[in-house]
């Protein structure tokens, strides 16, 4: 057996896997089904919490466990400072968005998520096999009572200094994600989302040889040959989220997911227009306008999401790409309309006839 081989058979052994990929915590993909159907594959289900309120973090793990006896992730956001208000710019990002969707109320910007003392209490009541963070590092004393219970933590991380961060404040893994990753960057340092990208081929070997925990990689792998080079350049696992979306358990709007097949991976535009984090999505019409000069500078993070809200709810209403959070990585069209399960089996499939076995 080969040492690629041999560490992913470990990292699966050690979280209940038969696969090592892991479906990553996509915020607008709530539904428990996608997480079941990767899990009952031999994978690792997954969900980002960042919205939920604790009620509906214990019914989403309960609508899991009545689907599979699989491992499942449960994934929240350091919670940023609290942003700068600047009424001003408020009102012309509210002006600027009157002519995407439904007026924009003058307290949306007011939005907060909810309690976040409260989300880590359910999802230590959850109890899943891991628990990840994203947006920086857990406080001591929440990651004692993680292992207390045997919760495994697994950091986001987008550079070698925040991988080992998470690895000195007791990170059971850490989560390499490339620039090429679709939805939110995990930067610790939100300022620094857009100037300090890295690709993953980059990132992935730097962060194995900085660290002495699991790696696991993710950022544009979507199909076999991309879990074959995570494996290849040191990862234990790899962990997929656009190349899952068109899936039919995904459920995310019809034009969201056909557009992906057609989005060449230059095309994906990196912003911070939907909710003020910067995030890599599809080059919508309002993504365009947003970002074109002269457009107003989006607001700070929860300010912008609490401003687009009506505009991307209408968006989903109506399946209207151009006012959804259409959220893509850079491999988009590499994503595969299958039945989610059968995906997985075929990625992993693919990868081992691509991974020789006696490499070192």
């Amino acid at each position: 057996m080969g040492a690629m081989t041999a560490r992913a058979e470990e990292f699966c052994r050690r979280y209940g896997m038969r696969m090592p990929i892991l479906l990553a915590p996509m915020a607008g993909v709530p539904a428990p089904a996608l997480s079941v159907a990767v899990a009952n594959a031999g994978g690792m289900g997954s969900c980002g919490v960042l919205l939920m309120a604790p009620d509906a973090i214990l019914g989403w793990a309960r609508g899991v466990r009545a689907g599979t006896n699989g491992p499942f992730n449960l994934n929240i956001w350091i919670p940023d400072p609290p942003p700068e208000r600047d009424r001003g710019s408020e009102d012309a990002v509210r002006g600027f968005l009157s002519a995407w969707g439904p007026p924009v109320p003058e307290g949306a910007g007011d939005a907060t998520p909810p309690d976040f003392a409260a989300q880590c209490e359910a999802m230590l009541e959850a109890g899943p096999a891991v628990i990840s963070s994203v947006m920086g590092i857990f406080a001591p004393d929440f990651v004692a009572r993680l292992k207390a219970r045997g919760i495994a933590w697994f950091a986001n991380v987008s550079t070698v200094a925040e991988a080992r961060a998470a690895e000195a404040a007791g990170a059971d893994a850490v989560v390499a994600q490339g620039m090429e990753a679709g939805g939110h960057r995990g930067c610790f340092d939100a300022a620094a989302a857009e100037a300090g990208m890295v690709g993953l081929f980059s990132l992935l070997p730097a962060v194995v040889d900085a660290v002495r925990i699991p790696v696991v990689a993710t950022g544009g792998i979507a199909d076999g040959r991309g879990v074959a080079a995570a494996l290849a350049l040191g990862a234990s696992a790899a962990q997929i989220g656009t190349g899952f979306l068109r899936c039919p358990e995904a459920g995310i709007p019809r034009a969201w997911a056909d557009s992906l097949t057609t989005t060449p991976p230059e095309a994906t535009v990196v912003s911070r227009v939907f909710s003020g984090r910067t995030g890599r999505s599809l080059p919508t019409a309002y993504v365009r306008a947003a970002t074109a000069p002269g457009a107003p500078r989006p607001a700070p993070y929860p300010v912008q999401r609490g401003l687009t809200a009506a505009m991307r709810e209408q968006g989903v209403r109506t399946n209207d790409l151009d006012r959804l959070q259409a959220w893509a990585g850079q491999s988009a069209s590499l994503a595969r309309a299958e039945p989610a399960g059968e995906l997985a089996g075929a990625i992993w499939a693919d990868a081992r006839r691509l991974l020789p076995a006696g490499a070192d």
